[in-house]
C-alpha cells in the first residue's frame, strides 16, 4: 500500500510515478482495481492553474494539509479524485485522470453502465462514478481499508507522454500531465495547448 510518505514530495513527481499505481476500491459486494494511466499535477505556490482545485469551501485547508490525503474537487456537478502532496502548508494536488479496469469490472458497470468498457474508467468523473468514491472520502488518508493505492509495475519513461493540463487556460504553458502513450483508457480531453 503507498503511504503518505510517497506524497510527500513534489506533486509533478508524484504525478508521473502513480502512472502504473493499483487504484483499489472496496465495496460491500467485492472488490475493485484499476491501473492508474492518466494523471495531472497541481502546485499552488507556482501553478496559476490552481484556482481550479480551490472551488470547494475549505479547499485551501484541505490542500494545504499533510500529504496523502484524498481532496475532492468539484468540477461543474462532478467531484473529481485527488491526492495532496508536498509538505504541510504547501498547497499541491495530483488528479487522478484515468485508469484502467484491472478487476472488477461488473462491480463499476453496476455503478456506471456503459455499452463500452473503454468508457468505465477513462476520465476523472467517469473513474469517480465507476468506482463508487463518494464525498465521504473528503480528507481521508490514502491508507484507507476501502480506498487505497498499491504499487504497481514501474513504467518505463519510452512509455509515458507529458502534455499540458486538459482544460486550462492559466497554468496551460507546463508540462504536468503525464499518461501512458497510446492507451485505450487515456481521457479523450486534449491538452490545453502543443508543447
Amino acid at each position: 500500500m503507498l503511504t503518505p510518505a510517497f506524497f510527500d514530495r513534489d506533486p509533478v513527481l508524484v504525478a508521473r510515478e502513480l502512472l502504473g499505481a493499483h487504484l483499489v476500491r472496496v465495496v460491500p459486494d467485492g472488490v475493485m482495481v484499476a491501473r492508474v494511466v492518466e494523471t495531472e499535477a497541481y502546485d499552488c505556490p507556482r501553478d496559476p492553474a490552481c484556482y481550479v482545485l480551490k472551488r470547494l469551501a475549505g479547499a485551501s485547508e484541505l490542500m494545504g494539509g499533510p500529504a496523502g490525503r484524498y481532496y475532492l474537487h468539484r468540477a461543474y456537478e462532478h467531484l473529481l479524485l485527488n491526492v495532496t502532496c508536498a509538505p504541510e502548508g504547501r498547497e499541491a494536488a495530483v488528479l487522478i485522470r484515468a485508469a484502467e479496469p484491472l478487476a472488477g469490472a461488473d462491480l463499476m458497470r453496476m455503478y456506471r453502465p456503459v455499452r463500452r468498457d473503454v468508457d468505465l474508467t477513462n476520465g476523472p468523473a467517469k473513474l469517480m462514478t465507476a468506482l463508487h468514491i463518494t464525498p465521504d472520502y473528503q480528507g481521508e488518508a490514502v491508507t484507507h481499508p476501502t480506498l487505497h493505492f498499491v504499487a504497481g509495475a514501474s513504467v518505463p519513461d519510452a512509455d509515458v507522454r507529458v502534455t499540458s493540463r486538459v482544460g486550462l487556460k492559466r497554468g496551460a504553458h507546463l508540462p504536468w500531465r503525464f499518461l501512458l502513450d497510446g492507451h485505450a483508457f487515456v481521457s479523450p480531453g486534449k491538452p490545453s495547448m502543443d508543447l
